[in-house]
């Protein structure tokens, strides 16, 4: 008896992951379609200039992709294409002759302010079915949850 529940909450669980999952990419295409109408810009050019936002110092470009946990590759299109638009700088980095760091603009941070709002109201608007308590009593799961690295191998 012991073997069918521990199979049954595994399976739970399994249902559970994957309906996190659906909503997850649900709401990603959402938002990169809304992005790209409403702005003529990407999801990662987003992320990158939400990273920037929060360090209004700049971040040199190996933690800006710490930040963002991707490659320096990736992030170097992104950046090359934001300076051009004027929205981020290259800084020298005091010490180091060879590091540069990237910051916003006054016209990136105006524009992602503008962006940063929009997109707040459209998570509000995808999650409006959900009350303030259950958001909360979510949350407050979503946060006990303990994800264990590695593989059970």
């Amino acid at each position: 008896m012991s073997e069918t529940i521990d199979i049954d909450r595994d399976k739970q669980r399994l249902r559970v992951w994957l309906r996190l999952l659906k909503i997850s990419r649900q709401m990603e295409a959402e938002i990169r379609e809304r992005l790209r109408l409403d702005y003529a810009t990407t999801l990662p050019r987003f992320d990158v200039l939400a990273a920037l936002h929060r360090e209004e110092a700049g971040l040199k470009m190996s933690e800006l992709s710490a930040a963002l946990m991707v490659s320096n590759g990736n992030v170097t299109g992104i950046v090359e294409r934001l300076v051009s638009d004027g929205l981020v700088v290259r800084v020298p980095v005091s010490g180091d002759r060879r590091a540069m760091a990237v910051r916003l603009t006054d016209e990136g941070r105006e524009s992602f302010a503008e962006m940063a709002k929009t997109h707040e109201g459209w998570i509000s608007s995808m999650l409006s079915s959900l009350g303030d308590e259950d958001a909360d009593q979510l949350l407050q799961l979503l946060d006990g949850m303990a994800i264990s690295g590695g593989t059970s191998r």
